[in-house]
């Protein structure tokens, strides 16, 4: 090769790594270098932890519970920890306190250390412990097996945890008459070690809500399970303040429920949250709220607010609710009361169509409005009560009152075709129910309903098919059928020839139960020696 071309080689120099500065707060010397560890590497940045946890677990008892395992051992002097890697601390006396905490957070990995950790280095240089004020090592383990180690004040310790308190105090009285050592207490199976950490930072703050503020409503309760686990009483105070004072997403209330069920707080720190989770009212005033807000529904003037209203209030009150219920909102009295007392209105207002009401005995508030108005309105309020009794299976005396109706089947006959089908709107809610099997009711009380209102329905379809206002009038042609096919063959025919009166003179302005007639026919003739021989054995 030409050496004109030729490089010349400098002798390759292996590059040392940057001196890598000792945490005298932190250590992370078990386990080894891993990915799953990012504390313990220097070249990649820490990860970000997870925000919010979904599949959290608690305690299973208050913080006195014995359950939580908070006697520790004392081991006899010299003894080192096998997680310690530090040589300094072989020569020191040292004993360890072993602590069986069921922490209820769940992370497997844990967040970086954090600015405040820090704040909390010992201002000498590396090197001998004594005459520092770190001489408690809280070492936590993750129960995915991975390490936090913290090194603390005993003092800051003692005077905000009740438990790390017992365990130092009996350290310290094993420990009377010896020389300067290093406690250790140990805590297995952490499920949250950055929620665990960030408890601990708290008690070195002094205005803990402004670190509440930053951290949110959600995390703010991991921390308080943790700081009631070990007895932080001014964390707890603390969380409690901040979470009484933000709202609460639904995810956030039903976890803080549920730790409230688990855990006994002290009624004064806890009773604003109380109030805001239980009410003092009895399960009479709760009764008595339902009334009144059914009350106003059917007594409300605005339409698209009555609309609104009822779309919310039947929500509440239907039994399928995403609410649960633990006592009686409203009761089958309340709501007849209610039907009653619309239906009552109902007569009044054809009365007043009729000439045969005088008009003093209205409201001035009803006469505001137009009679078809008004009128409307009622039967609306029929409609949204029967749809409740339907939900909660309670509708078939509704069925006895509007068949018994005598006086809007006498005016509804000399009702105008503009008023009058309005009735028919309660029918059809009724006939629906029955053909489709929501609505069972005896025989007796089917054929009342059907003598009653099946003629005027056969007037007055014409005029629900230009008005439905909701009504789906197919689903209503399928449901008369059907529920004529209900009752006995007998009866089934002065009906069915009714409608086949009807149909032949007026047509699309009549109901088309062919397909019921077919099932009728079919079953009084061509099968009526079948039934004659049934009958004769």
């Amino acid at each position: 090769m030409d050496d004109s071309i030729s490089t010349s080689h400098k002798p390759y120099r292996r590059r040392e790594p940057p001196h890598r500065r000792r945490s005298w707060c932190c250590s992370f010397a078990v386990p080894p270098l891993s990915p799953e560890n990012p504390f313990l590497s220097y070249t990649k940045p820490p990860r970000k932890p997870e925000l919010a946890s979904k599949s959290t677990q608690s305690f299973a008892h208050s913080p006195q519970s014995t359950k939580l395992g908070l006697v520790g051992r004392i081991l006899s002097p010299g003894r080192v920890s096998p997680i310690d890697s530090d040589p300094t601390v072989d020569s020191l006396q040292e004993s360890r306190v072993s602590v069986s905490l069921p922490s209820p957070i769940a992370d497997a990995n844990s967040q970086s250390r954090s600015e405040r950790l820090q704040e909390l280095r010992p201002a000498k240089e590396e090197g001998s412990r004594e005459g520092t004020n770190f001489d408690v090592r809280l070492n936590l383990r993750g129960k995915s097996g991975s390490t936090l180690v913290l090194e603390l004040n005993s003092e800051v310790l003692s005077a905000n945890s009740e438990v790390f308190e017992g365990l130092i105090g009996n350290y310290r009285k094993s420990r009377s008459g010896s020389g300067s050592s290093l406690c250790r207490i140990e805590v297995p199976e952490v499920e949250k070690l950055n929620v665990f950490r960030e408890t601990i930072e708290l008690m070195f703050e002094e205005d803990i809500t402004k670190r509440l503020l930053k951290i949110g409503a959600y995390r703010c309760i991991d921390i308080l399970e943790v700081s009631a686990g070990i007895m932080f009483n001014r964390g707890v105070l603390s969380c409690l303040k901040y979470l009484e004072a933000v709202p609460w997403s639904e995810e956030e209330e039903d976890k803080l429920r549920s730790l409230f069920n688990r855990f006994n707080f002290n009624e004064a720190m806890s009773g604003d949250i109380l109030a805001r989770f239980h009410s003092s009212d009895s399960v009479h005033s709760q009764q008595t709220l339902a009334r009144q807000v059914v009350w106003s529904i059917t007594s409300c003037t605005n339409a698209n607010a009555k609309n609104e209203l009822k779309s919310l209030v039947k929500g509440l009150l239907c039994n399928s609710s995403v609410y649960e219920k633990n006592y009686p909102d409203i009761t089958k009295e309340d709501l007849y009361v209610f039907c009653q007392s619309c239906v009552d209105s109902l007569v009044s207002l054809f009365e007043e169509a009729s000439g045969s009401n005088s008009s003093s005995k209205l409201k001035e508030k009803d006469l505001n409005k137009p009679l078809i108005e008004r009128i409307s309105n009622q039967v609306d309020n029929i409609n949204w009560l029967l749809e409740i009794l339907l939900d909660r299976q309670m509708a078939e005396e509704f069925v006895n009152i509007w068949a018994s109706q005598v006086d809007l089947l006498q005016m509804h006959e000399n009702a105008s075709p503009m008023v009058r089908y309005e009735l028919s709107r309660v029918s059809s809610m009724l006939f629906i129910a029955l053909g489709t099997r929501k609505l069972h009711c005896r025989t007796e009380v089917r054929l009342g309903l059907l003598e009653a209102w099946f003629g005027p329905m056969l007037l007055d379809f014409g005029w629900l098919q230009r008005c439905r206002k909701g009504l789906d009038m197919r689903a209503l042609e399928e449901a008369m059928g059907q529920a004529l096919l209900t009752l006995p063959l007998k009866q089934q025919y002065a009906l069915f020839m009714e409608w086949f009166r009807c149909f032949s003179k007026n047509g699309t302005e009549c109901p088309n139960l062919s397909k019921s007639f077919q099932i009728w026919w079919r079953r009084s003739f061509l099968r009526g020696s079948e039934s004659c021989a049934m009958e004769s054995r």
